[in-house]
């Protein structure tokens, strides 16, 4: 619906501009030679200014097909640096999940080193919490 709409809208600024451009054009033909030539040079300078901005603008497009949305990047404009920057979210992503899995291992280890200290550190020897009998001892005992 958005893509007919901006078509229509399209064509219809391309029939305004020529035509506009044709009426110029009659126009022109009945100037003297000396404003006739300052419109070249104006219309020359102009277009130069204007090739020199098309290549300067990299217009973000987003793109919406099968209720999906996209954005990208129109132009052929494939410098260093933009490839640079689009793998800077890939490499922050991988950067964050190698953290995340490194603090975790880490905090897995510390949890573990702390049960082994208590358990060496215990008054019971860690035989003790093999023996079923003990087991038992605790169930009767959290009865109590």
């Amino acid at each position: 619906m958005m893509n007919s709409q901006l078509l229509q809208r399209e064509t219809h600024e391309d029939r305004m501009g020529q035509n506009i451009a044709a009426r110029l054009s009659s126009a022109a033909d009945h100037l003297p030679h000396d404003i006739s030539e300052r419109l070249k040079v104006a219309r020359m300078q102009a277009l130069a200014k204007r090739k020199v901005a098309l290549k300067l603008q990299t217009a973000p497009a987003a793109v919406v097909q099968g209720g999906v949305a996209s954005l990208q990047m129109s132009g052929n404009d494939r410098s260093l640096w933009n490839r640079i920057a689009s793998l800077l979210p890939l490499l922050a992503l991988i950067a964050g999940l190698i953290s995340i899995a490194v603090i975790a291992e880490d905090n897995r280890v510390n949890e573990m080193a702390e049960i082994d200290a208590e358990l060496l550190t215990d008054e019971l020897p860690p035989d003790a919490y093999t023996d079923p009998g003990f087991a038992q001892f605790l169930r009767l005992k959290s009865r109590d």
